[in-house]
């Protein structure tokens, strides 16, 4: 009887082991792929979530109203991503650069035109003249190494059927997909 119960024990004890490296094993590309996105060399996923290129009102260049002209950016990961040296840029070479800035997870900055105090969820570009062309642009973010992350459009500089343009105020913007620096 203890030869068949020790079979029995050694039977039960491979199919707990087979059963536990299949779960591993099923588990595993989640976790890849999670460690992939916020691991070291992060390559959590920053998106221009949204733009307001034409400030609502009379463009009279107040700083009330520079600041109304701004551009978003999300972080669409779980890990926080440290922003600094990123750069965002316009068509016309316009070119801001975040300073010491951590984005969290899932959380959004919105990146102004006029001059204001920079805080977790607002930082300002100091600047005294709107940047972003009302009739059509690109707004184009770039990581601290040069290399494109995202990038908006509006106007004719977007074709509709590209990217994930969404229509606002009777115009279409989104995703340039032929626009890679």
């Amino acid at each position: 009887m203890s030869a068949s119960l020790s079979a029995t024990a050694r039977r039960l004890s491979a199919v707990t082991a087979v059963a536990a490296a299949c779960v591993g094993a099923a588990a595993l590309p989640a976790s890849a792929a999670e460690h992939h996105q916020s691991g070291r060399g992060d390559r959590a996923r920053l998106v221009i979530s949204d733009v307001q290129y034409d400030a609502p009102g009379r463009d009279d260049c107040s700083n009330r109203s520079l600041n109304r002209e701004w551009v978003e950016i999300t972080n669409t990961s779980r890990r926080a991503v440290d922003l600094d040296g990123y750069t965002l840029s316009d068509e016309d070479g316009h070119t801001y650069t975040f300073g010491d800035l951590w984005l969290g997870g899932r959380d959004t900055v919105r990146v102004h035109t006029g001059v204001g105090r920079d805080t977790d969820t607002d930082v300002y570009q100091d600047r005294r003249n709107y940047i972003w062309d009302n009739d059509e642009d690109t707004a184009t973010l770039y990581n601290d190494r040069g290399r494109y992350v995202d990038d908006e459009s509006w106007g004719r500089y977007h074709r509709h059927g590209e990217g994930h343009g969404h229509q606002r105020d009777g115009g279409w913007y989104g995703h340039r997909g032929d626009h890679r620096r």
